[in-house]
């Protein structure tokens, strides 16, 4: 660059130097060359833009016209003079640095040096020959001069270009001539007219401004219209097409290793439903177009990133299966810090699916299948990156299968509900049951909840199936209170609920509908549930318990366990984990945790669930450490409805369990 710099510096010296001991310049037409000056600096600073099929904005300058017509017109001083002006104020305008901008003004120069070279010698006129006359003979010359100016200049710049990519000489060329080439010859022509017309006088060059207009504003609806095709109107990114177009084209380059990719990172926004249905869709489009800024920013440079509609994004990447997966946590910690729209702090959460051609596929369909399964594996597994596997697609189609015919479960009265005692350890009374869904598939069989209860979370599917839990239950409860049998229900909620602040009013309903006292619905939720979105579920929580309804922790001791949340939050119950009560007969270290638990929640006004009794010493115990209530095979298995019934004629009333209650 800076020998062609230093080279484009000397020849424009001793182009001005020869010119001006010739004496030519008393006989340059002044209103025909300024126009033409004018029009060269306005075209180089006005370029026209145009949108490459990969999606890529190119512009191209209109000077070029105007300053070969300058070349026979008013001679090589005055043509190199108007082409550096024009160049010098494109690089001001844009801000370029200092050393491009000498690149481009020697580059530049040279080009038209050439450009006057071949006119002179096809048309027989003198190099340092001032103006002269152009008629339709000299066409042909200044044609071909036209050709030397530009071909020169795409050499050039060419050469650069390929010592900053890499790239063979001949490829930077041949995908420049296919873009440019009918482009330069339309430009070429008019400044063929503006030089035998130039003549005549300023007043015919004006409506040749007519058509270089008339280019500007076509190449501008063009470009408009190719970048809407091209790109997505929310965030501005590359859409789902040009993602093809990406991986189709990367897969057909060489590679110099067969491993490097490319890759494709897909992203899917985590309970982004619930943004929009707490907060609005505009709020949502806000959080997308945030998201697709951030993704921009940390994604590498020979990356592209696109959205493929809704809350999912991709990237194509360039490298093995390390350098994907290393990009796609780049992606994901992009997401960290908080979105602030409208005062708010939003925390948004995403997971990725990773596949790198070739082991992950060979063309662009299976690359992107296999990320999407890949991406679905990280949902369900509650991983935040998964890569592509095998075993993953056979999973996939099973749980898919599984996932529409829990659809159908849901309107086909496939589902129902048992209930497990809950049991007060000091009086061996029964105070309340835990409702627990159960799925007789027609075909499978019984379906273990453990199987579709993540599917209904990740699908959506988990509200329905909340809905029919929370009907059930409450219809159940109100006839045994018809009974005369007052006890607490207890239903779980996923984490998904915590983030839907019309839960509370759901609730609600159902307790109206049924007329169950709120007292005796008591709603489980588990610690990572609550502290994936701590502000949103304490909003929700303090909601549900205005209404009377009691709050349960779930498996406590095995989440992010911390005493910071039962300070902060209102909460009623803590349910012990069956990994710690199941053993504490044997396990000194898991007896101390759970006599230290139930000090504390006791302390703290809690009522206390131990889970997993599976054995007359764990009662025996737990007797001993307080007023607990006890949940496991060994004091009632989950039974139908009607087998709870056989149970409570026998049990004593829960008025008769008084010690196992609150204060």
């Amino acid at each position: 660059m800076a020998s062609i710099a230093g080279l484009g510096i000397t020849s424009i010296a001793l182009v001005f130097f020869a010119s001006l001991t010739s004496q030519t310049l008393t006989q340059i037409p002044v209103w025909t060359t300024v126009f033409l000056a004018a029009a060269a600096i306005a075209g180089e600073v006005k370029p026209v833009r145009l949108l490459r099929e990969d999606g890529e904005e190119r512009t191209l300058s209109t000077s070029a016209p105007f300053v070969l017509a300058l070349v026979p017109v008013a001679g090589v001083a005055i043509a190199v003079a108007a082409q550096l002006v024009a160049s010098l104020a494109d690089d001001v305008l844009h801000r370029r640095e200092v050393r491009k901008s000498l690149f481009n003004s020697a580059q530049y120069a040279l080009s038209v040096i050439a450009a006057r070279a071949v006119y002179a010698w096809l048309a027989g006129v003198p190099f340092f020959g001032g103006s002269t006359v152009v008629t339709a003979d000299d066409l042909l010359p200044l044609f071909a001069a036209g050709i030397a100016m530009i071909g020169v200049n795409w050499v050039l710049v060419a050469g650069v270009v390929r010592l900053s990519t890499g790239n063979t000489l001949a490829t930077v060329l041949r995908e420049d001539i296919r873009d440019l080439a009918l482009t330069n010859v339309v430009l070429l022509s008019v400044g063929g007219i503006a030089a035998v017309v130039a003549s005549d006088g300023t007043a015919l060059l004006l409506l040749l401004a007519a058509p270089v207009v008339a280019a500007h504003l076509f190449t501008m609806a063009a470009a408009r219209h190719a970048h809407d095709a091209t790109h997505d109107s929310l965030t501005g990114l590359r859409n789902r097409g040009q993602l093809y177009y990406e991986l189709d084209r990367a897969l057909e380059a060489p590679a110099a290793y067969p491993s490097l990719g490319p890759g494709l990172v897909l992203l899917d926004l985590d309970h982004f439903k619930d943004f929009n249905d707490t907060l609005g869709h505009p709020v949502g489009d806000e959080i997308l177009r945030q998201v697709g800024t951030r993704l921009v920013e940390v994604a590498p440079e020979s990356a592209s990133v696109h959205r493929l509609g809704g809350d999912e994004f991709a990237v194509v990447v360039h490298g093995p299966v390390s350098e994907a997966r290393r990009v796609a946590a780049d992606l994901l910690s992009a997401l960290d810090a908080p979105i602030r729209i409208d005062g708010l702090e939003l925390l948004v959460r995403a997971s990725a699916g990773v596949a790198v051609a070739p082991v992950h596929g060979e063309d662009g369909e299976t690359l992107m299948k296999n990320a999407d399964i890949a991406l679905y594996h990280a949902k369900l597994e509650r991983d935040r990156i998964s890569t592509f596997s095998p075993e993953f697609d056979i999973n996939t189609v099973e749980r898919l299968r599984l996932l529409a015919d829990l659809r159908t479960a849901l309107d086909a009265k496939q589902l129902y509900l048992v209930y497990q005692p809950q049991v007060a350890i000091a009086t061996g009374g029964m105070v309340g049951v835990e409702a627990l869904i159960r799925w007789r598939h027609p075909e499978r069989g019984l379906v273990r909840a453990d199987e579709f209860i993540p599917l209904a979370e990740n699908s959506g599917l988990i509200f329905p199936l909340t809905a029919f839990v929370l009907d059930e239950s409450l219809a159940q409860v109100a006839r045994w209170r018809r009974l005369g049998h007052e006890f607490r229900i207890a239903v779980n909620l996923s984490a998904r609920h915590l983030s839907d602040q019309g839960l509370p009013q759901q609730v609600a309903t159902a307790l109206a509908r049924h007329r169950v006292p709120a007292s005796s619905l008591v709603l489980e939720v588990t610690e990572t549930a609550i502290l994936s979105d701590p502000a949103r579920a304490d909003l929700v929580l303090r909601a549900l318990r205005r209404l009377g309804v009691s709050i349960a922790i779930d498996d406590y001791g095995t989440g992010n366990a911390s005493l910071s949340y039962l300070k902060r939050l209102e909460i009623d119950e803590l349910k012990i984990d069956r990994s710690f009560v199941s053993n504490i007969g044997a396990d000194h270290h898991d007896l101390i945790i759970v006599r230290s638990t139930i000090a504390l929640a006791l302390a703290l006004d809690l009522r206390v669930v131990a889970e997993g009794i599976e054995d007359a010493a764990t009662v025996d115990e737990l007797r001993g450490l307080g007023s607990v209530i006890g949940q496991g095979y060994h004091l009632g298995m989950p039974v139908p409805a009607a087998e709870i019934d056989a149970l409570l004629a026998t049990e004593p009333s829960p008025a008769d369990a008084g010690t196992t209650e609150r204060p």
